[in-house]
């Protein structure tokens, strides 16, 4: 049977296991992997490639790096010389315009990870860990202009653990994705894909988030709203508020049995403890800004000979 010709395109490290399935598919031809350009990174600023781009060098599959895949008209002429089965695309970073969706054979194919029509967007695994969500999952679905809504041609559900943070999911995702994507493959060798419509009134979004997105008001936050909150932002951007004018970042939190306000602090037996809206919490892991990671009490011992303010704040104080 003749090899499927395919395509990849993906950047980060996020897609690197299914780029490396589709090169050790017994039934894939590779042809083809694109990504960005290198990007300067770390303290050298030298250029780095992205982890993709670095696979396909390193096990010598035919490498473009661009800007912009759209306006790569030799690519597109050399895609349709090879009359090119399907394009396959994840964590890309570029929108796909019609003339490359047209190219492929049967299509250009986007791995999301989410439950579509739920979480289309950018940030899906942190906006379900966000909302508290029990299940999420891989969708593979056949990419139109419209940004995650083509017909789902595969759909693998999995259980979110209860304290499993983004880290955590972001890595069992990244797997899924891979496995997924072989079933798929599966499928369309041996012409058995579906395809079912996205429902259009159950669509939500996941825009990307911002560092200042990790911001805790704890005045107007209940305790599940910022357990989901820690969680979506482990390891990045990570949660933090204030303490006096410098910024406090917390890494754990456990619940007190003390009945403090939403928003007032309070210090007992050296522990952080600081009301929400329904709770006491102790703030158990923390870095204040200049200091290292450490206890609420090492902090608190550090800070009692110094004029440091110990007022959680809602939002930065002007110096």
């Amino acid at each position: 049977m003749e090899k499927l010709k395919i395509a990849f395109f993906g950047t980060p490290d996020f897609a690197v296991p299914t780029i490396e399935m589709l090169h050790n598919h017994p039934q894939v031809d590779l042809v083809q992997v694109v990504s960005m350009p290198d990007r300067k990174s770390g303290r050298g600023q030298k250029f780095q490639s992205p982890p993709v781009a670095e696979f396909a060098k390193a096990n010598k599959i035919p490498l473009l790096q661009t800007e912009n895949i759209n306006k790569e008209e030799s690519t597109h002429i050399f895609y349709q010389n090879k009359k090119l089965d399907a394009i396959i695309v994840l964590a890309f970073a570029q929108f796909l315009g019609s003339k490359v969706l047209n190219i492929p054979k049967n299509g250009c194919f986007n791995i999301h990870t989410s439950l579509l029509p739920s979480y289309r967007g950018a940030a899906p695994i942190q906006h379900a860990l966000l909302n508290g969500d029990s299940i999420t999952g891989v969708s593979i679905q056949k990419m139109v202009k419209k940004m995650d809504a083509g017909d789902v041609a595969l759909s693998n559900e999995i259980a979110i653990s209860k304290n499993e943070n983004f880290g955590q999911l972001y890595t069992r995702l990244k797997f899924q994705a891979a496995l997924s994507t072989n079933t798929f493959l599966n499928n369309l060798i041996n012409n058995t894909l579906t395809y079912i419509s996205q429902d259009e009134s159950k669509v939500s979004f996941a825009p990307s988030l911002k560092r200042e997105d990790g911001h805790i008001d704890f005045s107007k936050m209940r305790f599940a709203e910022i357990k989901n909150k820690m969680k979506a932002f482990d390891p990045w951007p990570g949660t933090y508020c204030f303490l006096g004018k410098k910024r406090l970042k917390i890494f754990s939190i456990k619940q007190s049995q003390e009945t403090i306000s939403p928003g007032q602090t309070q210090i007992d037996s050296n522990e952080l403890l600081i009301g929400c809206l329904d709770a006491t919490l102790r703030l158990s892991e923390i870095q204040l800004e200049g200091k290292k990671r450490s206890s609420d009490i090492d902090l608190l011992n550090g800070l009692k000979n110094s004029k440091e303010s110990i007022e959680v704040n809602p939002k930065r104080e002007e110096v």
